[in-house]
């Protein structure tokens, strides 16, 4: 290593839609409330609705913050 350099390992918090993010759906009961009347499911659909409730908490919380809160309530969810 020379001399008067400095490596760092920084650990990110920020998710990208190629990371892995802990499954929030109960895969089984999503497919089967997707499939509705007689649609099919690709294999790659639960993973996006994983995707989007992550990206709905991220939300939620910005307005909380916004709002000078630290209660998240429906409203930040659905409006």
């Amino acid at each position: 290593m020379a001399k008067g350099k400095k490596t760092t390992t920084k650990k990110t918090t920020t998710t990208t839609s190629n990371s892995k993010k802990e499954m929030l759906l109960v895969g089984s009961k999503t497919k089967e409330a997707l499939k509705g009347k007689g649609f099919n499911v690709s294999s790659d659909t639960i993973t996006a609705m994983n995707d989007y409730v992550y990206w709905l908490v991220d939300q939620a919380q910005k307005k909380c913050a916004a709002n000078g809160r630290k209660t998240i309530r429906p409203y930040d969810i659905l409006a």
